[in-house]
């Protein structure tokens, strides 16, 4: 019998503000039901057309169409530039922090050689029919205590560079790798969105976490090595040059242009270079050209012990779990569970992983002050057109959100006579298909079937919670920021990212609630 912990357990400080930033506000338009369609499908539309037509960049497609999307609506002009602010500015203050640490990672793992040597000892012990496993149970393991967002960051990396090296398809073992993760955040807890819902709902926290992972295991198997496997021979995605893990020599030691001073030179990201930054490895006189081989012959010699790239990586893993430990052991006043709650923040914990990789990736290894900090500037220019493309995505479903477009689904889910299960379910994929958000359609679909929720025996109302969780990760498209971030990272078309991470998220969903309801059966 698994022990039924208080409700107070729960993190409700957690669970208030995400309540409070993802619930949709009042609509800012009168609009009528059919009109708030219209815009909505028409504003996607745009979007679509003048990316994969006229080739517009995504950033200026998505704010063209969050424009068309509130003129159709008759939302007020200065409530459109508003609504898309919030939304961009919630989105790069949240996932846009965790972009920019995780990549600072990656280019310390990448400069250091760090990146290598966790690649090589992957390669060399799981053969090639094997990887997409291993990718999916890693993903899925530093699923349980990551955002969905940060595993990304420190996952994706690795699995660009692993592709290159084997040459094994993109999509082949990206895909699991997404799928362990996705099917972790939207299932179990102590994510934000089964928190909410288990606190809406009133479930047992101990049920749903034993369930939720009875549903994730054949939900990742599925969603993730068999669907991989699948769509790798339709999607031929190859890892994109800018964003690989690996050495660029010259965004430290290169020579783009004389110095103003005249005293070295200026490196691949405009800094200045001075003279001792420009010593030839073989010769070890300054001044002189730069021997590149000489270069990767220092670089070789100063590569990192491999435990050292290992706990950059799993660092923040480690932060995250024992503040995930915390909320469900630890009363919420004490000073360790304070502490815990501080260190394992995401922004906190890959903080502290970069401040790591910096000493035992840079400093311990023979580099300069100099190139540690080349290292980490440098690492940022490839990620910029993501931060602004996922940025805006985040804008275009705030505005969506605004309009009041996901109201209309709560509003006509509203006395529906059916199963609770089904109708959990429905609720969150309308909601999710329409805002783009899963935890706006976990919020909503809870606070729509949590009176009948009441009436359920325990176990029921854990398969509720994890039903609107599958429904939540229906078919995300072009109104979710995890759509262009996924697009970007794997340097995919539109039409691409639907058919390889909106048909897995479909699937997720699918497969999910089906052993949601074959639970149902049994219990």
């Amino acid at each position: 019998m698994i022990a039924r912990p208080a409700v107070t357990d729960i993190p409700k400080v957690v669970i208030a503000v995400v309540t409070l930033l993802a619930a949709p506000a009042e609509p800012l338009t009168n609009a009528g039901n059919t009109q708030l369609v219209i815009a909505a499908l028409l504003g996607i539309a745009a979007v679509v057309l003048l990316i994969a037509w006229a080739k517009v960049h995504p950033f200026l497609s998505l704010i063209l169409g969050a424009a068309v999307l509130g003129v159709v609506a008759a939302v007020p002009a200065d409530k459109i530039v508003t609504s898309f602010s919030a939304g961009v500015g919630s989105t790069v203050g949240g996932v846009g922090l965790l972009i920019a640490l995780g990549a600072m990672i990656g280019g310390l793992l990448a400069e250091s050689g760090g990146a290598d040597s966790l690649v090589e000892r992957v390669v060399s012990r799981v053969s090639g029919t094997a990887l997409p496993w291993a990718m999916a149970g890693v993903a899925a393991l530093i699923g349980l205590p990551l955002f969905f967002e940060v595993g990304v960051v420190l996952l994706v990396p690795i699995v660009l560079l692993v592709s290159r090296r084997v040459d094994v398809p993109l999509m082949k073992i990206g895909i699991p790798a997404l799928a362990g993760l996705s099917v972790l955040h939207g299932l179990v807890p102590p994510h934000p969105g089964p928190l909410v819902a288990i606190d809406a709902l009133k479930a047992n926290l101990g049920q749903t976490l034993a369930l939720g992972l009875l549903v994730a295991i054949p939900t990742v198997i599925i969603a993730g090595p068999i669907f991989g496997n699948f769509i790798a021979r339709y999607v031929p995605a190859v890892a994109p040059e800018a964003l690989l893990p690996t050495r660029r020599p010259l965004a430290v030691a290169g020579v783009r242009g004389p110095s103003p001073t005249g005293r070295g030179g200026v490196d691949a990201d405009g800094d200045l270079v001075t003279e001792d930054d420009l010593i030839n490895p073989g010769t070890g006189r300054p001044g002189e050209p730069i021997d590149e081989a000489a270069t990767e012959a220092v670089r070789a010699r100063r590569a990192p012990a491999l435990w050292a790239a290992v706990i950059t990586v799993l660092l923040p893993v480690v932060l995250m779990l024992l503040r995930a430990i915390g909320e469900l052991t630890l009363a919420k006043d004490t000073a360790g569970r304070k502490t815990l709650d501080i260190i394992g923040t995401p922004i906190i914990a890959l903080l502290a992983g970069v401040i790591f990789a910096m000493i035992f990736l840079g400093y311990r290894t023979g580099f300069s002050r100099t190139q540690v900090s080349g290292f980490l500037g440098g690492s940022l220019p490839p990620i910029a057109g993501i931060l602004l493309i996922v940025a805006a995505g985040g804008g275009f479903k705030q505005v969506l959100v605004d309009a009041g477009v996901g109201n209309l689904v709560a509003d006509a889910a509203k006395g529906a006579n059916i199963s609770p299960l089904v109708l959990g379910w429905l609720v969150a994929v309308g909601i999710r298909v329409a805002t783009g958000s899963a935890t706006v359609a976990t919020i909503t679909a809870a606070g729509i079937v949590a009176p009948l929720a009441a009436t359920l025996p325990g176990p029921e109302v854990a398969l509720l919670v994890l039903a609107i969780g599958c429904g939540s990760l229906f078919f995300s498209h072009v109104n979710d920021a995890g759509f262009w971030l996924v697009k970007e990272y794997f340097g995919l078309t539109v039409g691409q990212t639907i058919k390889s991470w909106s048909v897995m998220e479909t699937i997720i969903s699918v497969v999910g609630f089906a052993g949601v309801l074959l639970l149902d059966l049994i219990l």
